[in-house]
């Protein structure tokens, strides 16, 4: 990673100090995400009166997609971000699917019983996103994308018309304090941690428990 303990300190610090999203406060936030936790991260759109920044009036992710100005890769400087983040002032936060972690998406009602569940039970969890459009994230290891039918057919999951799904390479996640759409900001129902950020949690860990939940609590 690009920083040292003492680069960590800082940045906590003057994370701490910022009292408003200004370019500086932007840029102290990528840097946490390449610094602190080793993520690529991709500007996207702006979206803060619910019109996507591409212009397109019917897209479908305002302010939750890539606008085309390449990325900030884990371990860049504060000054290398700094530098970077400049031309795209007031940019959504973007992280990259496939490299780092895969994502299983669930509704938020669901996955924040789940989380709840899976932390009494001590399993282990991962980084865990709710947006404002109420999806819950949660960051497991590569590759659950591509088990996961292989994984809810074994557990007898796979005909149940689950609302769950996994997003993998080539799909991005926005996150916090990005705020899609104009509806709020993405914020952590479970944070990073060093370890959490470095080896999330194999899909199958958790996929017993979000999936029951997701079954239990389907609407309707």
């Amino acid at each position: 990673m690009g920083f040292t303990i003492g680069g960590i300190r800082e940045i906590r610090e003057m994370r701490s100090g910022s009292r408003r999203r200004g370019r500086a406060a932007e840029c102290i936030e990528v840097a946490e995400y390449t610094g602190l936790w080793g993520w690529d991260v991709v500007p996207g759109a702006r979206a803060p009166d619910g019109r996507c920044s591409c212009g397109d009036p019917a897209c479908p992710e305002p302010g939750a997609h890539p606008q085309g100005r390449g990325e900030i890769p884990a371990g860049s400087t504060l000054a290398e971000i700094t530098r970077a983040w400049s031309a795209v002032p007031g940019a959504s936060v973007l992280l990259p699917v496939g490299r780092g972690f895969d994502v299983i998406d669930v509704a938020e009602p669901a996955g924040s019983r789940a989380l709840v569940r899976l932390e009494r039970m001590g399993l282990p969890v991962g980084p865990v996103t709710v947006t404002p459009a109420g999806r819950a994230q949660f960051f497991v290891a590569p590759g659950a994308a591509a088990e996961l039918p292989a994984l809810l057919y074994r557990m007898g999951w796979d005909d149940a018309g689950l609302d769950l799904h996994a997003l993998g390479p080539g799909a991005h996640v926005a996150a916090p304090p990005t705020r899609p759409a104009g509806l709020g900001p993405v914020r952590w129902l479970r944070p990073p941690s060093l370890d959490t950020a470095a080896a999330p949690p194999q899909a199958r860990l958790l996929l017993g428990t979000l999936a029951y939940l997701c079954h239990r609590f389907a609407p309707g």
